[in-house]
């Protein structure tokens, strides 16, 4: 009998999914409706929510100004955030501020249309409209909703991205790649390489914007917006509004990253750890559930190598190896990440375990 009902409440939790996906609400309209209580797809397994709260220890993510004139400790700082956080945020970093609050609000009201306009964008190749990735594979719906365009090789026609954010999204895209090319430049002298290095592997030429919206959430201590989960990418830039709820693991802590007006959040993704061989970190992060009545808005644009043939071969940079710095990982290609299911550029399975090498084959 126990096991009769376990099978009927897993169909039940299953149809409950996907009535909530079908319906095309998302969390925003599911809000509106009126609940008070979070259905309960969203409740997430214990593990998930034992150690919600940040870091008593005080701590906080670096912060680097590009205005500063001194190139050499602009350098150094980005080597030691990445090398010991795989975080920080820029400030001054020469995107107008009054384009960043435009910006922020044309998102935020994207998310706060109808139902009946949004659902519109529902699941499309490159513009997606949607509450949660791979949603009936997971073990709990997250709190938030999703706006996705696949902003570059191919960027899509311009009527079909949303007309509330359209100017937004592909202006956004402009300054993140700018702001992207000249980091890279940055972080590939503090390793000593040839500046160009990572824009030579492709690195800023596929590019996805992802704005994520956190509405108020009734039950936050039930719930999370986003579980721990690293990027798969190069790197990730992104902006947030002055709601807080992004943490990243530091050692054993969970430490908030407050929010700075018109600050830029940079972080490794698990390729750039590969192609660093370990110098850099790409270290888990997620979002709670939102307990403030103003809604979290964040927008990311995630890097990735655009050069994605059976021939383009990744793996740790040779410039960076030598008999006392071994590879730490096998070579492989983009289709071969892409055969192991691995599709959505945020998760809890990180690409580094995948290619990690073990003792035995370094001593080869």
């Amino acid at each position: 009998m126990e096991i009769v009902s376990a099978i009927e409440m897993e169909r039940d939790w299953v149809k409950e999914v996907k009535e909530f996906d079908e319906s095309k609400m998302g969390v925003q309209g599911l809000l509106a409706s009126g609940v008070t209580t979070i259905p309960r797809i969203f409740i997430h397994p214990p593990e998930n929510l034992s150690d919600l709260k940040p870091s008593s220890m005080h701590f906080e993510i670096p912060v680097i100004d590009l205005s500063i004139a001194n190139r050499s400790k602009v350098i150094d700082q980005i080597k030691e955030s990445f090398s010991t956080w795989g975080f920080f945020q820029v400030i001054n970093h020469g995107i107008p501020m009054q384009d960043i609050e435009d910006t922020i609000k044309a998102f935020k009201s994207f998310h706060e249309q109808p139902k009946e306009i949004k659902s519109e964008y529902v699941w499309d190749q490159k513009v997606s409209y949607y509450s949660n990735f791979n949603i009936m594979w997971s073990k709990a719906v997250n709190w938030k909703d999703s706006l996705r365009v696949f902003t570059s090789p191919n960027p899509p026609k311009l009527e079909t991205i949303p007309s509330a954010c359209r100017k937004e999204v592909m202006q956004w895209d402009e300054y993140m790649k700018g702001l992207c090319g000249t980091l890279m430049e940055l972080m590939c002298e503090g390793l000593g390489m040839n500046t160009n290095r990572l824009k030579e592997l492709s690195c800023l030429d596929m590019r996805k914007f992802v704005c994520h919206y956190y509405p108020y959430c009734p039950q936050p201590d039930l719930t999370l917006g986003l579980p721990a989960h690293t990027y798969r990418g190069v790197l990730t830039l992104l902006l947030q509004n002055e709601v807080s709820g992004l943490q990243i693991k530091y050692g054993d802590e969970w430490v908030e990253v407050k929010p700075i007006h018109g600050a830029i959040i940079v972080n490794v993704g698990d390729l750039l750890q590969i192609f660093t061989n370990d110098q850099f970190k790409s270290v888990e992060h997620r979002v709670l559930a939102n307990a403030c009545k103003e809604s979290r808005v964040s927008a990311a644009v995630i890097f990735n190598p655009g050069k994605r043939g059976e021939s383009d071969i990744y793996g740790p940079l040779t410039e960076l190896l030598s008999t006392e710095n071994p590879t730490l990982y096998r070579n492989f290609t983009i289709p071969e990440i892409l055969k192991q299911g691995l599709t959505d550029d945020s998760s809890s399975k990180a690409i580094v375990d995948l290619f990690r090498l073990n003792c035995n084959d370094n001593a080869k």
